[in-house]
């Protein structure tokens, strides 16, 4: 599948976005005009770079407000279009985009807009260009692609064919599946984006808002579906208006746009099923999609290893050892592995650094995330030792792939420590919640759904006194892995890709809480604590029986309950940018306390503000 991607996507001048949209291996991209109006290059320097740079220049965009006007302002548009065509002609593009009319209609009526549009691809014929008309959503009377359709076809024109843009269909709720019975010759170009769902005028959505495919909730996949089916073997480009992708890293947001792509292409590829090679757009797979089994370890940096593994030590974890050559050290409970690292930890008090996930094949996993752009984590391991593969999150999270055991290999690596015992009552980790800088987090959703083919749920937004944060769950089917995203709010942001100032943790799961919190308040741990404002809420939405009140408050731990079943949990004081939740579910609560965030935050904001004052 060729593939583009417009320069409004991404921030810089045009020769950096050229030189962005190269590296991430787009095969071309469309010219946004005001892109090429700003740039000291002329149309021939363009030209000659994308040569360079091997990328083809796809499409001239956008021509606007041409049809449904008198005959005095056609006259006007028809020479403006001349214009463009010459410029074109300079810069080798052979499509341009034709946006339905917004703003100088004033005449509604077919046949007139036929006739306008038929002239126009009449004049572009004498340039050697083709007109790929687009129905805006918000369009004065062309806004759907059945509308646009009906005009193209009355035009019957060879120079003047459709532009498909996923946003401007989706948007309005219209049925995508006729795309499937349009001629592959007429689609002239199609544009895609995706968009989360929000209440608001379509313009101000479609302005802001757009996101690449699989960071929002359009089903592009089905989409795709019937756009392969059609017949269509053009090009598929990335057309994305975002405030935040306009502000970001160019090479970053190039890449992720490159991603988003080879991620729906499986999708549509596996949607098809046995005949998607059959069709002539030649959309490719993805090497096999696995289902975690559960974390392999997570991994906290800290230049005080003391300080993280007291608290280890005071929830029943074992020291299992030393690294045999780094300054790294093992701690497990149960089926939970922590890592301390002290290696290039100058500076840091303690974060969540990184983790591993347990596959069926640790090689399969590490050609999909490979093929999905992911940046390698360079490790040096000697003989002996096993050679993981980990790649470099979005969020600077290095994660590791590993290969399913109850115990793996790479733990005898660790020597002179406790034997495992599984004698505490820890049972594995629950979940890991990473702090987003804000520029991260779209990116960051598509990469860890997409490499390590977690589901995402719904997002929720939490109040705090540091401002309302977004969060993300990201799972698999069974829930043995869990991610939890949370965007930094605004004023908070860390220097680099990481967030240090924002708190993160590692949630580790029970079968017995009440046991597991009275040996750690015994073994000399603190808890985050309580108001006990939350305790008497606690009593009027929940019959608790006055003696599990009581229990609940001595021990700060917090209490949630649904249909399903309920949910016990508690937190450490936080050591840097971290801290450890350990929780417990009854029954088949499958939530996290979500009613207990607001409480947790505002405790931390408290006990952060105490310690600084």
């Amino acid at each position: 599948m060729r593939t583009s991607i417009a320069t409004v996507c991404i921030s810089g001048t045009l020769e950096q976005k050229m030189l962005a949209c190269a590296k991430a291996g787009f095969d071309g991209i469309e010219i946004f005009e005001q892109d090429l109006t700003v740039s000291p290059m002329s149309p021939e320097e363009v030209l000659a770079l994308a040569n360079r740079l091997g990328l083809s220049l796809d499409l001239f965009q956008p021509f606007r407000d041409f049809e449904g006007v008198d005959e005095n302002t056609f006259v006007a548009n028809l020479a403006r279009a001349e214009a463009k065509f010459q410029l074109m002609n300079r810069l080798g593009i052979s499509t341009m985009l034709l946006c339905s009319n917004v703003g100088t209609a004033t005449i509604n009526d077919d046949e007139l807009f036929v006739t306008q549009i038929r002239a126009l691809g009449e004049l572009a014929a004498g340039y050697g260009v083709k007109i790929a008309y687009e129905a805006l959503a918000w369009g004065t009377f062309v806004n759907t692609y059945g509308h646009s359709w009906r005009i193209v076809q009355k035009v019957n024109h060879p120079n003047v064919g459709l532009c498909l843009d996923s946003f401007h269909i989706l948007s309005r709720g219209d049925d995508p599946a006729g795309i499937a019975a349009i001629p592959a010759e007429k689609i002239f170009f199609v544009q895609l984006a995706d968009a989360p769902v929000l209440s608001m005028d379509i313009l101000s959505w479609s302005r802001h808002y757009r996101v690449f495919p699989g960071e929002g909730a359009f089903e592009l996949d089905a989409f795709m579906g019937h756009l392969v089916r059609s017949g269509y073997d053009g090009i598929v480009s990335l057309e994305i208006f975002n405030d935040v992708f306009r502000q970001s890293n160019v090479e970053r947001t190039a890449v992720d746009g490159m991603r988003s792509l080879i991620w729906l292409q499986d999708k549509t590829a596996t949607l098809l099923g046995a005949g998607a090679t059959t069709y002539p757009l030649g959309i490719s797979a993805l090497p096999g999609a696995q289902e975690a089994s559960g974390f392999d370890y997570a991994e906290i940096r800290t230049e005080d290893p003391e300080a993280v593994a007291g608290m280890l030590a005071q929830l029943g974890f074992s020291f299992r050892g030393q690294h045999r050559r780094k300054p790294v050290t093992l701690w497990s409970a149960g089926n939970a592995r922590i890592i301390i690292n002290t290696q290039r930890s100058r500076g840091i008090t303690a974060e969540v650094s990184g983790f591993g996930i347990q596959v069926p094949d640790a090689t399969l996993g590490t050609m999909r995330a490979t093929a999905l752009k992911a940046p390698v984590v360079p490790r040096h391991h000697t003989v002996g030792e096993q050679p993981l593969h980990g790649f470099t999150a979005p969020d600077a999270t290095e994660v590791f792939f590993g290969t399913t055991a109850t115990e793996p290999a790479w733990t005898a690596e660790f020597g002179d420590g406790s034997a495992l015992s599984d004698t505490g009552s820890i049972t594995g980790i629950d979940h890991i919640n990473l702090a987003q800088p804000w520029q991260a987090f779209d990116e960051s959703v598509l990469f860890y759904t997409s490499t390590l083919n977690l589901a995402a749920r719904p997002g929720t937004e939490v109040p705090s006194p540091m401002g309302l944060v977004r969060s993300q769950v990201l799972r698999t089917t069974d829930g043995a892995v869990r991610l939890a995203l949370n965007i930094v709010p605004h004023g908070l942001e860390g220097t680099g890709d990481r967030a240090p100032s924002y708190p993160e943790h590692i949630a580790v799961h029970t079968d017995d809480i009440i046991s597991l919190a009275r040996q750690a308040v015994a073994a000399g741990m603190e808890f985050l604590p309580v108001p006990n404002n939350y305790y008497e809420d606690l009593a009027a939405r929940f019959a608790l029986s006055g003696e599990t009140l009581v229990q609940l408050q001595e021990l700060n731990l917090l209490y949630d309950r649904d249909e399903h079943g309920e949910f016990l949990h508690f937190y450490t004081e936080t050591v840097g940018s971290m801290f450890l939740e350990v929780v417990q579910r009854r029954g088949g609560y499958d939530g996290y306390g979500a009613p207990n965030a607001p409480v947790r935050l505002a405790a931390q904001f408290e006990r952060n503000r105490l310690t600084t004052y």
